[in-house]
Parts: C-alpha cells; sequence; structure tokens
C-alpha cells in the first residue's frame, strides 16, 4: 500500500490506514523546522481584539529587516498559500503561464481555478512571451533545485519585458538567502516574492507569510485578504522573532545539524539522495513503494509522490531519538525487502 498525499502532513490518513496513535509516530511528511523557535511573551489582550495597524507596522518592519528589503514593507497574509490563491485573479485577464516544476502543485492548481492555462516547463529555457505569469519556486520543493539570483533577476527583466509577472516562490530560502530576490522585488515591476514564516521558524500553524511586490499589486492583494486577515498574536510574534538576530542564527544552526544528521542516516541505508531543500532531503529509489509501506508500518511517515513513484521526501526529526528510530525502520524495512 502507498499513501501519495496532496501535500505532506496527512497524519490522519496514515493513522487511519497503518492504525496506531498519532503522537506515537514520526511524521517526516513536511518540510517544517521540527524545532520550533521560543516564543517570546505574548500581552494577553492580543487574544480579546482585533489586530491594530501599529502591530501590523511593527511585524512588516521585523520582516523587512529579515529579508533584506530595506524601506519596502513586506505585506503579511494568512499563510502563504492564501497569496498563491488570490494572486492569479489580480494579474488581468488569464492567458497563458508556466510553472517551473515538478514542484508545489497548488501553483498550478490556483493558476488553473482562475482560468489560466498552465505549461508545465522543466527548465527556464522554456518561457516563451506568451507566458504572462512565470511561477519559479527557489529553492524548489521537492527537489532542492536552485537558481542563482542573477539568473532569477534576468528572468524577471525578460518577462516583464513581455508584459508579465514572475512569481518566485522563497518559502525555503531562509537557509541561505544568498540567493533571494526579495530586496528587487518592491520596485521591480512584474515581481512578486512569496516567503513562509512558518517553515524555517517551524511555526506553520500560525498560518503567516509575507508578500513582497509594487505597492499597487500589495495594495490588490490586501484588499483580496479583508480586514484583519492575520491575527494579532502572529503578528506579534513575527514582530518579535524576525528582529531576534541571534535567536535567527540559531535556527540556522539547528536545522543545518538536523538536516546533516538525516542524510546521515540515508547514507547508511545505502539510499541515493537526488535533492536537498535544507528543510527535506529527497530520494530516489527503484523500490520506494515497498520502501514507503515499510517505513508506515513501524509509524513513520514520509512524502510520497504520485508522479514520481520512485521519489521519497524525508523531512527532519527533532532529536537524535527521531534519528534513531528512523535509522532502526529503514533498516527493518529493507531486510524485508531484501528476504
Amino acid at each position: 500500500m502507498r499513501l501519495t498525499m496532496a501535500h505532506g502532513g496527512g497524519l490522519a490518513e496514515a493513522v487511519a490506514t497503518y492504525g496506531g496513535q498519532p503522537h506515537a509516530w514520526l511524521d517526516l511528511s513536511t518540510g517544517i523546522n521540527p524545532k520550533p523557535v521560543a516564543l517570546p511573551p505574548l500581552d494577553e489582550t492580543l487574544w480579546s481584539r482585533l489586530p491594530d495597524c501599529d502591530l501590523e507596522l511593527r511585524a512588516r518592519r521585523a520582516a523587512a529587516h529579515f529579508y533584506g528589503t530595506g524601506e519596502a514593507l513586506p505585506l503579511p497574509s494568512p499563510g502563504t498559500q492564501a497569496a498563491i490563491q488570490h494572486l492569479p485573479g489580480l494579474m488581468g485577464a488569464p492567458t497563458r503561464a508556466a510553472v517551473l516544476g515538478p514542484t508545489y502543485s497548488e501553483h498550478a492548481a490556483s493558476l488553473r481555478r482562475t482560468g489560466w492555462r498552465v505549461d508545465a516547463i522543466g527548465d527556464a529555457d522554456q518561457i516563451a512571451p506568451h507566458h504572462q505569469v512565470v511561477v519559479i519556486v527557489n529553492p524548489n520543493n521537492p527537489d532542492g533545485r536552485l537558481l542563482s539570483r542573477d539568473a532569477l533577476v534576468d528572468i524577471a527583466w525578460d518577462v516583464n519585458a513581455q508584459g508579465g509577472t514572475l512569481i518566485v516562490d522563497e518559502a525555503f530560502a531562509d537557509l541561505d538567502p544568498s540567493h533571494s530576490v526579495a530586496d528587487e522585488a518592491a520596485s521591480m515591476p512584474g515581481l512578486i516574492v512569496l516567503r513562509s514564516f512558518g517553515k524555517f521558524f517551524g511555526l506553520a500553524g500560525l498560518r503567516l507569510g509575507f508578500v513582497i511586490a509594487d505597492a499597487d499589486m500589495q495594495r490588490r492583494l490586501t484588499a483580496a485578504f479583508g480586514p484583519w486577515a492575520v491575527s494579532g498574536p502572529a503578528l506579534q510574534i513575527a514582530a518579535e522573532v524576525m528582529s531576534n538576530d541571534s535567536a535567527i542564527e540559531r535556527v540556522r544552526t539547528e536545522i543545518f545539524a538536523r538536516n546533516q544528521a538525516l542524510r546521515r542516516v540515508l547514507a547508511q541505508a545505502g539510499l541515493k539522495v537526488v535533492g536537498d531543500g535544507g528543510l527535506f532531503v529527497l530520494i530516489e529509489d527503484e523500490q520506494s513503494g515497498a520502501l514507503h509501506d515499510g517505513l508506515c508500518r513501524s509509524h513513520v511517515l514520509v512524502r510520497a509522490f504520485d508522479y514520481a513513484p520512485n521519489w521519497l521526501r524525508f523531512g527532519l526529526a527533532s532529536d537524535e531519538e527521531g534519528d534513531e528510530r528512523l535509522a532502526r525502520a529503514l533498516a527493518e524495512t529493507r531486510i524485508v525487502r531484501g528476504a
């Protein structure tokens, strides 16, 4: 049996199929930091009143500091997914779009729902003049493919010259910001950058993202989101955490250590790594279906893909105990496969 969830995090489906209690599973199906940043103290009144503009401004200034956008203030959104869903309807009459893939499927799905004809392309050289919207996830999910900053800026200028828009989803860019084009997006027409708060900081449940774009697109997105789109607690946490440089460096250090531990476990199991996004590692194996099933029987959940049946994506365990449990499950599963 093989679970091919539309996205990671399908623990309830895994439990229903393979049994056990959710808390007893080792869920490595997502690309989310398993060691959440320490939450700052919160004013209790945040829970009983609507977020005001001053709180939002603080969060936006902290995001500008973290993303390096200077005076341009990123726009908070109720998760990056909300921006992905709204943007296709804000970019004029739908024509043709290109999504560099394989990648996060919601980009193409949201474009199609809004009437765009979507071309799945495997290389940036396939971007054509008739593509009025181009989407690039950088670093890419699930294979970690990375385009340089210079390459993205060149693509943005080319797409803009033909009257189009380039959307760069940088949900996994926080580990190495040197490739980011966030600082370009506020001043470059036709360039939109999406950033995720929850993945890097391990707080996906806050449902918080940021959009860097020109003032006109930010106004349109603000109207689309409606009033009070992001909660006061989420804004307060962002304002505190994103301005704390020492905390940010600790998060980077911890993620790197967890990533290296995962890679050691996969290497010891003899698995072939074909991609690395920092918060996840992609392997390719001819028997990935049996491997996935065996892991699930050990109550370890990783991400399988219907469009790439030889791929499995492993998220990071939170500690050495999780690494050891994964190593045991892989060893047991490979013994069964070799029998």
